[in-house]
């Protein structure tokens, strides 16, 4: 199955479907194994598919992906909170929020929102009492098994 993406990229929990604008990745999507894989037809596709397979072999991989501009002013002052947590580490919804002096709830919809996981690593966000949802596919089923693959990659401790 392949869905308008300009390229579906293997990957160890499935596959990544990536979409561009231009010169910058506009989007990254988490995609079970059933969508078919399409190789990656420009540079900077070239150039997502090697950061990304580099990420799969080292979690300590540093991303340098131009990236399309995205999101309200709160969303990039929530994703800029994620992009701080170091690798192997956590953090909840809930500190976020007390940070930018909101609420949890504003939190988990900016993550859901982020149109670059990996990158931006929402996958280090978790809830309160337990794991939480994941881009917006509550607690269970694919999303879910890819957050605790990522979380278990970079070698953070599950709750």
């Amino acid at each position: 199955m392949t869905v308008n993406f300009d390229a579906i990229l293997p990957a160890p929990f499935g596959n990544v479907g990536v979409r561009t604008e231009g010169d910058a990745v506009a989007e990254l999507v988490y995609l079970p194994e059933t969508y078919d894989t399409i190789a990656p037809g420009s540079a900077l596709l070239r150039d997502v598919a090697a950061q990304l397979d580099a990420y799969y072999a080292d979690p300590n991989t540093v991303f340098d992906l131009p990236l399309a501009t995205r999101g309200t002013d709160f969303q990039r002052r929530v994703w800029a909170q994620i992009c701080a947590v170091p690798r192997g580490g956590l953090t909840t919804y809930g500190a976020i929020a007390k940070t930018l002096r909101s609420v949890p709830r504003a939190v988990g919809q900016a993550c859901g929102q982020n149109s670059f996981p990996v990158v931006i690593p929402c996958h280090r966000v978790v809830g309160a009492s337990g794991l939480g949802g994941f881009a917006h596919h509550g607690e269970e089923g694919f999303h879910l098994g890819v957050k605790r693959w990522l979380l278990r990659h970079e070698g953070a401790m599950l709750l």
